[in-house]
């Protein structure tokens, strides 16, 4: 398919362009808390195996891996146990930049230490290159499983779509038969995802997935549509200056499906084995400016929105240039980024957009 996040430490990067994920990350951290909290108090375990799917890498790769090991020390000190041994596996397509996460570990294992102020029990971390969407670890071999911003990527775009022209996506414009393609294939990949996931955890073990969504059963609606929308319009527009041809725009579809809530508990219930303990629904601004309506109109807020269209077109490059590049080729990467960081500046300036998202806590059943 193309698709992975941008490596290296190159402007256009993931790790240089990830700060909503880290966001979504942070809003997240109560629920993971509460998580990892009973999981160690319900076992005390002499070994623990986490795993983050689709870690890509940067600062955001072991943050949760950070939080998690810090916790439960803490719990250790309060109860007076001996630490647990850590078995952390970090997994992504095989494109990742796994080198620089391999080279930053002696970094955070020190940092681990000097922000307990003691030494802290074995980390033993693993690199496990692969789609998710497939076994890729033992069988019962992993306590907790934690991914976000991550399992809405399908694993390739749906059959039957040819016929979605001037669209990337899906949208209010795009046959039925389009709007049923992408829900089959969100459909057989997340079934099948659950279905592995089911293999490789403990009995007991539990799991957190955070993905963009929607509220709304339609998925054509602006609300999921938004930022692939407005992509659209500058490839569109490309497509009438003659500097992308027609039919490579006809053939190009995003492969990501944001589904609603009722459509992720119909495949958890389906497939059986976990049982549903949470499902949280919040909203992020696609800017930094949480107080959107408290800001003065002037420059400061024109500098704000300018940055943060800036900002927007950057995180979106990092997701998908490689898609971009692999279908159009790459001399026209800089122009269509160009333009979509203008159209992006123009319409954060006349509204308040967001991305819905879901989080789930699913617990494996014995």
């Amino acid at each position: 398919m193309g698709l992975h996040m941008n490596g290296s430490a190159e402007e256009v990067s993931y790790a240089k362009n990830s700060s909503l994920q880290r966001k979504v990350i942070s809003v997240t951290k109560p629920l993971r808390d509460e998580v990892i909290t009973n999981l160690y108090c319900n076992t005390l375990p002499k070994s623990l195996a986490i795993a983050d799917l689709g870690c890509s890498s940067g600062p955001n790769t072991l943050l949760v891996i950070s939080e998690f090991i810090k916790l439960v020390e803490n719990l250790c000190r309060k109860f007076n146990k001996k630490s647990p041994e850590y078995k952390v596996f970090m997994n992504d397509r095989s494109e990742n930049d796994f080198n620089s996460i391999f080279m930053s570990l002696d970094t955070f294992k020190e940092t681990l230490d000097h922000e307990m102020k003691t030494q802290i029990g074995p980390c033993y971390f693993f690199g496990v290159p692969g789609s998710f969407y497939g076994r890729i670890f033992p069988d019962k071999s992993l306590h907790f499983i934690h991914s976000s911003s991550s399992v809405h990527w399908l694993s390739k775009v749906p059959d039957g779509v040819d016929n979605n022209k001037g669209n990337i996506y899906l949208s209010s414009t795009s046959p039925s038969n389009v709007l049923k393609a992408y829900y089959k294939q969100f459909q057989r990949d997340f079934s099948l995802f659950l279905e592995c996931r089911a293999q490789e955890l403990v009995e007991g073990g539990s799991m957190i997935l955070t993905v963009i969504g929607r509220k709304n059963d339609d998925p054509s609606i602006q609300e999921s549509c938004c930022i692939w929308g407005l992509m659209a319009i500058v490839l569109n527009d490309m497509v009438l200056q003659g500097i992308i041809d027609e039919e490579k725009l006809d053939t190009f579809n995003i492969p990501t499906y944001y589904p609603s809530p009722s459509e992720v508990n119909i495949e958890v219930l389906k497939e059986g084995s976990f049982a549903i303990n949470k499902r949280e629904i919040f909203e992020v601004n696609w800017n930094d400016l949480d107080c959107w309506e408290a800001l003065d109109i002037g420059s400061e807020m024109s500098k704000s929105f300018k940055d943060n269209g800036y900002n927007m077109a950057q995180c979106i490059r990092a997701a998908i240039e490689s898609l971009l590049i692999c279908h159009f080729g790459d001399s026209v990467i800089e122009e269509i980024f160009d333009r979509y960081k203008n159209i992006l500046n123009d319409r954060m300036s006349k509204e308040r957009t967001k991305f819905t998202y879901l989080t789930l806590l699913l617990t494996r059943k014995p």
